[in-house]
């Protein structure tokens, strides 16, 4: 075989092989477009779904915060309401002990009762009942109950609704019934 035909095959050979090292090496970067492509897609989806879970954490956050705001005022009605029930409990009591034909205890059994009562009905609002809150003066009586029920009535337009809830001796929550009566139209 002559020489340059030799020549010739090997630049040939050479040729061809740089040919498809360019397209191999071209097909590799467009496959790695293709990769990079749908990687800026899968972070985009990522950082979406992130924004949506922060927002929807924000979501829950602030409504935890209402709950505890809300608790914290129920806790302070309460205690409002005690408060107000122990001031006129003490001056029914007083009153009897300056009235001659009155007696004190029986003053105060009186005005228990009465207040259980109107607890029972739920025409008073936010309030405890009156053993409840006698337990709850005296907490280191034995054979007292330290429970502490409360009852809240809430008017709004479109309808009643009422809540009790019942608190143990430690103040954990172990009964809670809500009550709603819509409004009609007529």
């Amino acid at each position: 075989m002559d020489t340059g035909v030799i020549v010739a095959i090997v630049v040939g050979v050479l040729i061809v092989l740089a040919l498809v090292w360019f397209l191999g090496r071209a097909g590799r970067s467009r496959r790695d477009e293709t990769h990079r492509a749908e990687a800026r897609e899968m972070r985009r989806e990522a950082e979406v779904g992130s924004a949506k879970a922060d927002r929807t954490r924000a979501e829950a956050d602030a409504q935890a915060a209402e709950a505890r705001r809300q608790e914290a005022l129920a806790r302070e009605r309460s205690v409002s309401a005690d408060e107000q029930h122990r001031e006129a409990r003490e001056r029914h009591i007083e009153a009897a002990e300056k009235d001659p034909d009155a007696d004190p205890d029986e003053a105060a059994a009186e005005f228990d009762s009465r207040h259980a009562e109107t607890t029972g009905t739920g025409t008073t609002g936010a309030d405890t009942t009156g053993a409840d809150t006698a337990a709850t003066d005296q907490p280191d009586v034995p054979g007292r109950d330290q429970s502490v029920e409360h009852y809240e009535r809430t008017s709004e337009p479109e309808g009643d609704s009422e809540r009790r809830f019942e608190r143990d001796q430690e103040g954990d929550v172990v009964r809670d019934e809500t009550y709603e009566q819509p409004r009609t139209n007529r």
